[in-house]
């Protein structure tokens, strides 16, 4: 079998290190913006934001979301709402945008299952990841976690996808979106192994069912569960980097658990709708880089295993176009059968 080609290019890895570079430079440059900026704001906004996450609470989107809504709410004096519309691979929090008015007030907190990977498993998308929205900024981006029961009989990847091999379509993984079903099936690529789909409505409920041994594994975001796996609620199998994560020592790299291509990242973004006047959204994108300069969401980052970014809105935009091309690639390598 011909494995597909999944490591980041080196336009891919040179990007994300000139992003996570930019975010620090950002962060430098735009110290002062909060007390020079913001003591004598602009128009915008006079009254609450709400984030629209399309996933439940708890997710790493949520996460974020919340992050960021409780600083621009104190930079702004206004407050910002975060509401959860889970369900509908992400659709129903994408029409809660679309729907709304076109005024900056409704901010969509996406990932990479919204803005990028819809686009290559769904033959028929309601809407347009690259032209129904107006990019704002790369938030965050951090690796997976590939976890099993606690209880689980495999104790490392190789041993589950030996058995998976034994007995095609006998296991069952959790998926919380479409972007983790891609992971799985990547990995049931990588792994020369076929197993079965799970459904959940988020990212949180996955994890759930592999506490509850109800899946036999499920590949998530590394920053849900983390502090399961040092609990011993559940066992992590591979952390999917090129190196192992300082939160995680015990647990092995992608390589190291012997998928070495199987490099797998969430990442979360803020959008508007398309149709949001320029000088709002530029507006929301000073408000977003001059939240994540704080010395409080930064330290809250350094001991995450997912990095700040603050890109620019066209660094994200150039982001989304690269993922949507690598993800269709990897669907037709993998035959993986649109929705």
């Amino acid at each position: 079998m011909t494995r597909p080609t999944t490591r980041p290019t080196t336009l891919s890895r040179r990007r994300f290190a000139s992003l996570a570079g930019r975010g620090a430079l950002a962060g430098a440059a735009l110290a002062a913006f909060p007390a020079a900026a913001l003591a004598q704001p602009p128009a915008f906004p006079s009254r609450p934001i709400r984030f629209i996450v399309p996933f439940p609470s708890g997710s790493g989107t949520d996460t974020t979301a919340r992050m960021f809504a409780k600083k621009i709410g104190e930079l702004t004096g206004q407050g910002v709402v975060v509401e959860n519309k889970p369900g509908g691979n992400g659709f129903i929090g994408v029409q809660t945008l679309l729907s709304a008015p076109a005024d900056g007030y409704t901010v969509f907190i996406g990932s990479n299952s919204t803005l990028s990977t819809n686009a290559a498993t769904f033959r028929k998308l309601p809407y347009d990841p690259l032209t129904d929205f107006t990019p704002i900024t790369l938030l965050s981006r951090g690796p997976c976690l590939i976890i099993v029961p606690a209880g689980s009989p495999y104790r490392t990847l190789k041993e589950l996808m030996e058995d998976a091999r034994k007995r095609p379509g006998a296991l069952n993984y959790g998926t919380g979106s479409v972007s983790y079903t891609l992971y799985s099936e990547w990995l049931n690529e990588q792994g020369r192994m076929k197993t079965t789909a799970v459904p959940y409505k988020g990212a949180g409920d996955a994890i759930n069912g592999v506490m509850a041994a109800n899946v036999d594994f499920a590949v998530v975001d590394a920053s849900g569960a983390i502090e399961l796996v040092k609990g011993g609620k559940v066992r992590g199998l591979a952390y999917t980097a090129p190196q192992r994560s300082p939160l995680l020592p015990g647990v092995p790299s992608a390589a190291e658990a012997g998928v070495p291509d199987f490099l797998a990242y969430n990442w979360v973004a803020a959008a508007v709708s398309a149709k949001t006047p320029a000088p709002i959204a530029r507006r929301l994108g000073e408000l977003f880089a001059a939240a994540g300069a704080a010395d409080d969401v930064k330290e809250y980052y350094q001991h995450q295993s997912t990095a700040l970014i603050l890109s620019t809105p066209a660094e994200l935009r150039d982001y989304q176009k690269e993922e949507i091309a690598r993800w269709k690639r990897l669907a037709q390598i993998a035959k993986i059968e649109l929705q």
